[in-house]
């Protein structure tokens, strides 16, 4: 099975930019899906982006333009570049990586804190 260590979180000012890395070991990692969310206080985790394993992208309407998430299969490591933060940004981040059936291969990891604010 897949393991999954999310870092770089901190604290950022309202306009900057920081990188967050997802990395995986345990399993071959290049066939999964591969996902971030995130959850602030009181409120349902969100989805935020996905990159497929054919290396496809999608991302929230809160996050488009602003965001890119992108993975080095050589590296079994997801990222998900942030620019542009927001207040509105401030979240525990986590990754997740999915294949079929999901119900049996469906992997979190312990998430980072971002906060933005001045």
């Amino acid at each position: 099975q897949v393991q999954l260590v999310e870092s770089g979180g901190g604290l950022v000012q309202p306009g900057g930019s920081l990188t967050l890395s997802c990395a995986a070991s345990g399993g071959a990692s290049n066939i999964y899906d591969m996902r971030w969310y995130r959850q602030a206080p009181g409120n349902q985790r969100e989805y935020v982006a996905q990159i497929t394993s054919r290396y496809n992208t999608d991302y929230a309407d809160s996050v488009k333009g602003r965001f890119t998430i992108s993975r080095d299969n050589a590296k079994n490591t997801v990222y998900l570049q942030m620019n542009s933060l927001k207040p509105e940004d401030t979240a525990v981040y986590y990754c997740n990586a999915f294949r079929i059936p999901r119900s049996r291969y469906n992997y979190w990891g312990q998430g980072t804190q971002v906060t933005v604010s001045s």
